[in-house]
């Protein structure tokens, strides 16, 4: 009975395919946009604790701090080492003249803690060479890329040897490394902390970031209220700066909420087309519903038909639509596009198709519950 009706079979599954596609795609980007807000976070799993200003809301709502504070908690029991980081904007003037703004991470001379996860060309090492900088491969690639001789001509992905001004200073590219791309999407390049004080422009405070490995027989929580104590800033373990972030992200733009209203129409969309089409669906089998009940078929039988034909479209287009928002990964791989899907989404798009099936359900059961046998016999 379903496979024969053919046109309201297909409408049904791209109702079903449309909405899980939506959904997932959807809730897909608007989570790979929510990790790009803490993507610098997760490039530096080195500190156990970030000490910042108390007033910073996320991790690029930067509040300078006096280099004094530095010492302050180097000076807290409790505290094994600790390292100053610098996070800023700093304009880059490229070859042909052009100026892009890029995101300058200084770290620690000595130790050089913060720096990109992998490397792609040079060592991190490197950096201590003179007017050594390091660009992500993303940046390399794009913003950053030296135009041809003619505007016409490609552009030639930057590599280990170019030249860049930095605020009017010289810095050598002396590796590629590859981060995880940031909200902001803007080039991110890193350099020591030193030299990051030479780049950025002249004011007083310029430090970012405080960066503290609490030693191994001390209580993380209680060292974190130690400095606050003791300093006046906030300490927060890489998963509370984490939370931070995100709840910021979520509770001052308008991003859950656009993608909110995405998701809920798609929703809305399968439970219309869906629920439409099979109702249409079902009074069209009308009188051969009625037969069966002729013949002695029980509500419950028939309904269990019905059960078993809308879990079969369900099934069907859940897959379909997941399948083509998995594609998207493959897009989103080398793109602008934020795109991560967590097993949580498709289980969630499951359940969501899973209840658009039963509204359907209980949608047809009422005229289903109704139908009288004598339908059968009587003329057309």
């Amino acid at each position: 009975m379903l496979l024969g009706n053919r046109g309201k079979f297909f409408a049904m599954l791209f109702g079903v395919a449309l909405t899980a596609l939506i959904m997932t795609q959807q809730s897909s980007i608007f989570i790979g946009l929510m990790s790009r807000t803490v993507g610098f976070i997760f490039d530096t799993p080195q500190p156990d604790l970030w000490v910042m200003d108390p007033k910073v809301q996320f991790v690029d709502d930067i509040k300078p701090l006096q280099d004094t504070k530095l010492l302050q908690v180097r000076g807290v029991a409790g505290v094994e080492w600790a390292v100053p980081l610098y996070k800023g904007l700093i304009r880059a003037r490229l070859s042909n003249g052009t100026f892009q703004t890029c995101n300058v991470i200084g770290l620690d001379d000595a130790t050089l803690v913060a720096g990109p996860p992998v490397m792609i060309q040079g060592s991190l090492a490197d950096l201590r060479r003179a007017d050594g900088v390091i660009v992500d491969e993303a940046a390399a690639n794009g913003k950053l890329a030296v135009p041809g001789a003619n505007p016409s001509d490609p552009k030639q992905p930057l590599k280990v040897g170019d030249i860049l001004e930095l605020n009017d200073n010289r810095a050598i590219v002396v590796g590629i490394a590859r981060a995880t791309r940031t909200f902001q999407s803007q080039p991110v390049i890193y350099t020591t902390y030193s030299r990051a004080m030479r780049f950025a422009p002249r004011e007083r405070k310029l430090l970012s970031f405080v960066l503290a490995e609490v030693s191994r027989d001390e209580n993380i929580s209680e060292v974190a209220t130690r400095i606050t104590q003791q300093t006046g800033l906030v300490a927060y373990t890489p998963e509370q700066f984490k939370g931070l972030t995100i709840r910021y992200f979520m509770r001052s733009t308008g991003i859950p909420i656009n993608f909110g209203m995405a998701v809920g129409l798609g929703f809305l969309v399968g439970v219309a087309i869906v629920g439409q089409t099979f109702f249409s669906f079902i009074v069209d089998n009308m009188r051969y519903l009625g037969i069966l009940k002729a013949m002695g078929a029980s509500n419950r039988l028939i309904f269990m038909m019905i059960i078993l034909q809308t879990s079969l479209v369900g099934a069907i287009g859940c897959a379909l639509g997941m399948g083509l928002a998995s594609l998207t990964s493959v897009i989103a791989r080398n793109s602008e596009l934020a795109f991560y899907m967590p097993w949580q989404v498709p289980v969630i798009t499951a359940l969501a198709t899973a209840l658009i099936t039963l509204i359907t359900t209980i949608l047809s059961l009422r005229k289903v519950l109704q139908l009288e046998p004598a339908i059968v016999f009587r003329g057309s």
